[in-house]
């Protein structure tokens, strides 16, 4: 949930974001030190792979190619992947591309181990947002900095949500019920800290609400949020907009707003932000290279990643998950790392985490 969504190639993923996000406990002293003390442990079943991988590895990085989902299989990290791979092998972009999962802690299991793999050009991982509110969460040891920003390439929105039969109309109906006892308001999304959580504390600053007051319930799945919404056990839900869209085209929730900055394509929901509450976040993802690797190798991957994102299998991957494009490289999307990455820390810490 903003929030990621067993996706085959060129299928929409389907659970939240935050089910690959580990379900994270508020912060408290010694959590970076407890996660990244199992690092080890959870990433030794792929370590004799990329060793191999690693020694196997030719000069062409477009025969074969290892694409590094930071999540579970079933995850919109892992859905996002095998669509890369399935639109790479289809247009003969790469001869060879697959994709090997390492869950855990928002993605920062799965940083960790990349950031050890100097020179590796023939392996990339997938990131994002989650990531790096992961690298908030957990106190990584690592971040962006550690490896080689590729490129970003889609957004994925959230919606507000209600019950259908909720009395909130508007976000200003919404906000009106929640200042009267910010406490007794219980919301529901992803993992705790997620984009979904960030949404709602940027929310909580716009209407005068302190974010630490916030009543927050983690769910790992879209459904599990409508559940919750719907049971009475929280009254607004947050998640990304595709995860929501049949129940709200059914009737059966009511969407209040996107947080996108401009309304959707084919969507019939205002933005937050046009409500009078500037809130604009994206759950992000775009692919990341291998330290120590050459610039000739870095361009080759660059390139590669280019290709991908112009092909009609990536395009439909785009429609099918209602995923809006956003590819950008270079010095601007690392520009755009460290702006995300200081905006995501500060609401991290309102919500006290």
């Amino acid at each position: 949930m903003a929030a990621d969504h067993h996706a085959t190639p060129g299928e929409p993923a389907t659970p939240s974001e935050e089910a690959e996000a580990a379900r994270q406990p508020a912060r408290r002293p010694g959590v970076g030190m407890i996660v990244y003390g199992v690092i080890a442990a959870l990433v030794i079943g792929t370590a004799s792979f990329f060793s191999i991988q690693a020694a196997t590895a030719g000069a062409d990085l477009r025969s074969n190619l290892t694409l590094i989902a930071p999540a579970g299989a079933g995850g919109g990290w892992d859905g996002f992947t095998r669509s890369q791979q399935s639109a790479m092998r289809v247009n003969g972009i790469v001869n060879n591309a697959q994709v090997v999962n390492i869950p855990g802690a928002g993605g920062t299991i799965g940083l960790g181990r990349f950031s050890t793999m100097q020179g590796q050009a023939d392996t990339l991982m997938a990131t994002g947002s989650v990531m790096l509110g992961g690298i908030e969460l957990n106190n990584s040891p690592v971040d962006l900095s550690d490896v080689r920003p590729i490129a970003r390439l889609s957004d994925d929105f959230d919606a507000i949500v209600v019950p259908a039969d909720s009395p909130y109309e508007t976000i200003d109906d919404l906000v009106a019920d929640w200042k009267q006892d910010p406490a007794s308001f219980p919301w529901t999304g992803g993992s705790v800290g997620s984009i979904d959580h960030l949404i709602i504390a940027e929310l909580a600053l716009e209407a005068g609400i302190d974010p630490a007051e916030i009543t927050y319930i983690p769910k790992t799945s879209g459904g599990e949020a409508i559940q919750t919404i719907a049971s009475g056990t929280a009254k607004a839900a947050t998640s990304g907009y595709n995860e929501f869209a049949d129940q709200i085209e059914a009737g059966r929730i009511r969407a209040l707003g996107i947080s996108s900055p401009e309304r959707l394509d084919g969507v019939d929901v205002p933005t937050i932000t046009e409500q009078g509450y500037d809130v604009v976040m994206a759950n992000w993802r775009g692919m990341l290279a291998a330290p120590g690797i050459t610039d000739e190798q870095f361009e080759e991957l660059e390139a590669i990643v280019t290709e991908t994102s112009q092909t009609p299998e990536w395009r439909q991957a785009l429609e099918d998950n209602e995923w809006t494009d956003s590819f950008m490289t270079g010095e601007e999307f690392e520009q755009f790392i460290a702006e995300d990455q200081e905006k995501i820390a500060a609401l991290i810490e309102e919500l006290d985490l």
